[in-house]
């Protein structure tokens, strides 16, 4: 595997929105090794996907996936992932199983778009897309949700 690229600066505040997207995977199974109540941390994971990932999905697909069209396997491949973890956001049913469900192939997600899609997309970008995905995507601060830090609850 080659050595990650430095990434555009146009591309940071998704790389960032990505590691938001992890560390909520890691809430997920912090919460379930503390042995919380799977609703209390579907709470949390229901806020984050409405505050955070559905923006964060819209801008790709509308901004930075088109730089590769839709007929690049890496691009079809995202967008698939996308549907399948809307999908799992809105699902009834298990809580705790699906809950471990979005961790692991939000995870999966995450990692194949920063090790993958997003050095292909810096590859293939043109100084014009950067600038309309600077002007289209503005980094909002992350505010965590502090209703419920379930994730540092001691063990019970």
């Amino acid at each position: 595997m080659p050595f990650p690229q430095k990434r555009h600066p146009s591309l940071q505040p998704l790389s960032r929105e990505h590691h938001q997207a992890l560390l909520l995977c890691w809430k997920l199974r912090q919460g379930f090794a503390k042995g919380i109540d799977a609703e209390r941390i579907k709470k949390y994971a229901d806020w984050f996907y409405t505050t955070y990932l559905l923006p964060h999905f819209h801008t790709e697909e509308k901004y930075l996936f088109p730089i590769l069209g839709p007929n690049h396997p890496g691009v079809a491949k995202a967008l698939k992932e996308h549907q399948r973890l809307n999908a799992l956001f809105t699902q009834t049913g298990d809580t705790g199983h699906i809950l471990r469900q979005i961790a692991f192939e939000l995870e999966q997600h995450v990692r194949f778009e920063e090790r993958e899609l997003f050095n292909d997309i810096q590859q293939a970008a043109s100084p014009g897309q950067w600038q309309q995905l600077e002007e289209m995507h503005q980094e909002e601060k992350f505010f965590e949700n502090i209703e419920d830090r379930f994730w540092e609850t001691e063990k019970s």
